[in-house]
């Protein structure tokens, strides 16, 4: 699952398999989680992002063509985007499905749930996008941050990395073995983040830590 992400929205692609329904769930809790979105408007966005994604997944498509997600935030309007694109062709609608059916009834739950829905052609490639706005009156503006190279980070900094901000434990910077310089941050939480030392990351100041961030220098 490949990303890239901006202030306001995180995009991603997902495979055509089984797999990518719950991973593209988990990738949303993760965004939403760190914009401030509350638990209601995450439970129906994740409804709806899943069946778009299913239903994406199902279209007749050449094997190697992957699924497009975009998730965004439209703080000034209070609302969130859920976008999916695939490469087939034909409109998705809602139609009503029998007591006795097991599919069909995707799009009248994301008819339900959304603010508004629709279907547009994809620019400047083949197929569509699919998508749904929610309203999210919680959502909140990104932090105000900062772009340096990476060699710059301190530590005590927040970095943006995989979808959230982290606080930064430790820097130090290391030699690749075919010349240049990386630098390894130390976060609070998963992997460290391995990086060209010249590559513009996200920053801002930690400010005041939380007794999670703060407890390595408190007594035990």
């Amino acid at each position: 699952m490949a990303e890239g992400l901006s202030s306001n929205e995180v995009t991603f692609r997902l495979s055509r398999c089984r797999q990518s329904v719950p991973r593209s769930r988990a990738a949303l809790h993760a965004v939403l989680g760190d914009w401030g979105v509350d638990r209601d408007v995450l439970e129906s966005a994740e409804l709806v992002l899943s069946e778009l994604v299913t239903n994406a997944l199902r279209v007749r498509v050449p094997s190697d063509r992957q699924v497009g997600v975009r998730i965004a935030r439209l703080v000034d309007d209070g609302l969130l985007k859920l976008e999916v694109s695939d490469a087939g062709s034909g409109k998705p609608e809602v139609r009503a499905s029998s007591d006795d059916e097991t599919g069909g009834r995707g799009l009248l739950l994301v008819e339900a749930l959304a603010h508004r829905w629709g279907v547009d052609e994809r620019v400047g490639g083949i197929g569509k996008t699919v998508w749904a706005e929610l309203k999210a009156p919680d959502i909140v503006a990104e932090p105000v941050g900062w772009e340096v190279a990476a060699v710059m980070v301190r530590p005590g900094q927040r970095v943006r990395a995989w979808g959230e901000w982290h606080a930064v434990r430790t820097v130090h910077t290391e030699s690749y073995a075919a010349g240049g310089l990386a630098v390894v941050l130390g976060l609070d939480e998963g992997p460290a983040l391995r990086v060209h030392a010249a590559e513009p990351l996200m920053v801002r100041d930690n400010g005041v830590p939380s007794a999670r961030e703060s407890g390595e220098g408190t007594p035990g």
